[in-house]
């Protein structure tokens, strides 16, 4: 058995036989086939007696088969890599080598051959021949499979038994030497359950899965590309994986989706973070749409190193338009900007401007220059306790900031500026939000009063991942050991990804005629609490603690997308709707960002939000000690 052992791990351990080799086997597995079939026929006193002329008659036989071998390249393989195409191929490979044999026989009857003479033992010789080559290719396939898993493989389960599923097992099954042993797969298709699949059992989610995989000593769960939304969904398996501390891997959110034919592997997967786990349905945009829009324009992007223009900026870049005028106050950010656009897009003309959107030559100067077609306009000043503790600020860089840059739009001929504002100017408890509300003001207004430039609005509510958002600073705290501060056990909050609430903007971007306020379908609300004791459980963290901190100034339980007095119209696009809210003559909504600016600079806070409350009357605070102006 040593030398059994040491004979496997030598032929393994060495580079792949020439194809000689390989022919000289097949060689001699149809000689040797060819005896059997005719001691089967004939008996042993027979094969004796003709043996020399059995084995001429082979050797004459071996010049079709060569042929046919030649033909489907049956010895050009690899047995270690052999698989059931290369069976078919040889398979059809001898079928041909007889027909060939057979014909030659019948175009020269004279020539004598004790097979082709008696068809039954040829067809023996050729079913023995191709079972003995198929089998030998099976034995070196299965015996190398055994050979490349070595003592520290991990035992691994496969969610999905379709497209997906397979192309991972097969992915996992080519490594050498494998890091992973597929142990089965867990199907949340019903007619899969119980059938097998490469030499696999396949069993169905709702049996006891945690069990199933303890049972086999598996530690990993990975997940079909075409099965994440759906496994998403499985909160009590999830959980139960989760807590029984098995590793669950799958495609990132940011990742593009599988299209099913491109080859998959599964270095593409990685160990689920939690937003990966957070359902959400499926968000489609009309990229051709968007495509014709911008592609060749001159495409401004304001608060371009943040979390939301960032990304706005990688997909617009996508579409190559003609040029690209990039501005954030951010020094450092808009320095990775610049790099990222020569990396990835150097062929994209790109200016990236540090720069206010509250100085107004500056902004003047850019727009004079560069005329832009479109404006993104994502900058602002955006978290709720930061402004609560500085109102001045929020006006002049929120609410006047984004006046400079919607009268130069229309002064510069701009044909459409799309506003990101957020849902937290829906029945506004801060003063970000009714920052953002009178933003909305002033745009739609100016809309109405002039045919240069339409004003888009969008709204959407929190996204996973930006600056400052709650699933970096949970991170943060378990690192630490915790305590995770949440502010309230029942605060809930709306998620969406970076990627999907950026194509969105362009989607409403593309149909806006001018003066609508798109509000996005942000899906299923979260409960914060439950987001961290998910993420204490999926980081592994035993002791670490929930501290609940109450709600900070300005912050509500929960977070609406439309005022209560609006109603929404539907759009083509399932996911965004146009809010019906109450509209502002220009010329009001002028006069009360001026006395507003005006009333900034007396950095007087109660003074400057009184104001606020006034020009949106459904400002009312909460947390905060701006309630005493309620």
């Amino acid at each position: 058995m040593n030398i059994f052992s040491r004979l496997i791990n030598w032929y393994f351990t060495r580079s792949a036989l020439p194809y000689w080799c390989i022919l000289i086997f097949d060689y001699l597995t149809i000689i040797f086939c060819g005896y059997l079939a005719y001691y089967l026929f004939n008996g042993g006193e027979e094969v004796t007696r003709h043996f020399w002329s059995i084995l001429w008659d082979l050797c004459i036989m071996l010049i079709p088969f060569t042929i046919a071998f030649r033909v489907f390249h049956t010895y050009s393989g690899i047995f270690r890599y052999s698989s059931f195409v290369d069976l078919g191929r040889l398979a059809l490979a001898m079928l041909l080598g007889s027909a060939l044999a057979f014909a030659g026989y019948q175009l020269f009857p004279q020539q004598h051959n004790i097979f082709l003479e008696h068809l039954p033992r040829l067809i023996l010789l050729l079913l023995f021949a191709t079972s003995f080559m198929c089998a030998a290719r099976v034995v070196v396939k299965t015996l190398y499979d055994l050979f490349r898993v070595g003592s520290g493989s991990k035992r691994i389960f496969i969610y999905g038994a379709h497209d997906g599923g397979i192309s991972l097992a097969k992915s996992i099954r080519n490594e050498t030497p494998n890091r992973y042993v597929v142990r089965g797969f867990i199907s949340p298709d019903e007619n899969m359950s119980g059938k097998w699949l490469m030499g696999l059992h396949v069993w169905s989610e709702k049996e006891n899965v945690v069990a199933l995989m303890q049972e086999q000593n598996a530690g990993i769960l990975m997940v079909s590309p075409l099965q994440t939304e759906h496994f998403r969904e499985q909160e009590e398996l999830v959980n139960a994986l989760v807590g029984a501390g098995i590793k669950i891997m799958m495609m990132p959110s940011s990742a593009k989706e599988w299209d099913g034919k491109s080859e998959l592997r599964y270095s593409q997967l990685h160990e689920v973070d939690i937003e990966d786990l957070l359902s959400r349905d499926k968000i489609e945009v009309d990229m051709e749409a968007i495509g014709r829009l911008l592609r060749g324009s001159r495409i401004l992007i304001t608060g371009a190193a943040g979390s939301i223009g960032s990304e706005i900026v990688r997909q617009v870049a996508a579409f190559r338009p003609g040029e690209m005028i990039l501005i954030d106050q951010a020094e450092t950010p808009m320095h990775d900007i610049r790099r990222m656009m020569q990396a990835q897009f150097a062929d994209i003309q790109s200016q990236t401007i540090v720069a206010s959107i509250t100085n107004q030559t500056c902004m003047e100067e850019i727009f004079s220059k560069h005329k832009p077609e479109y404006v993104f306009h994502a900058a602002a000043y955006k978290h709720v306790p930061m402004m609560e503790d500085n109102p001045a600020i929020a006006v002049q860089n929120n609410v006047f900031g984004t006046r400079v840059m919607a009268d130069l739009a229309v002064k510069y001929g701009t044909r459409k500026f799309v506003i990101i504002s957020t849902d937290k100017a829906v029945n506004p408890t801060n003063v970000m939000g009714c920052s953002k509300r009178i933003c909305e003001i002033y745009c739609q207004a100016l809309g109405k009063k002039q045919q240069t430039t339409q004003f888009v609005t969008t709204r959407f509510g929190n996204v996973l991942g930006s600056n400052g958002s709650v699933i970096p600073i949970f991170k943060e705290q378990i690192a630490k050991g915790g305590p995770v501060t949440v502010t309230h056990p029942d605060i809930i909050r709306y998620f969406m990804l970076i990627p999907e609430a950026c194509k969105l903007v362009l989607e409403a971007g593309t149909m806006g005629k001018g003066g609508e306020i798109f509000v996005f379908d942000m899906g299923k609300p979260v409960r914060i609490v439950d987001l961290a004791r998910r993420m204490i459980t999926l980081s592994g963290a035993k002791d670490c603690k929930i501290e609940f901190t109450g709600l900070r100034d300005g912050e509500k339980l929960y977070e609406e997308v439309l005022n209560d007095a609006e109603q929404t119209l539907p759009t083509p696009h399932p996911k965004i709707m146009i809010a019906k809210v109450r509209e502002y003559d220009y010329d009001e909504a002028l006069r009360n960002e001026e006395r507003l600016l005006e009333a900034s600079y007396s950095y007087d806070d109660m003074a400057i939000v009184r104001i606020m409350k006034e020009i949106v009357p459904e400002f009312k605070s909460r947390h905060s000690k701006y309630e005493a102006l309620d």
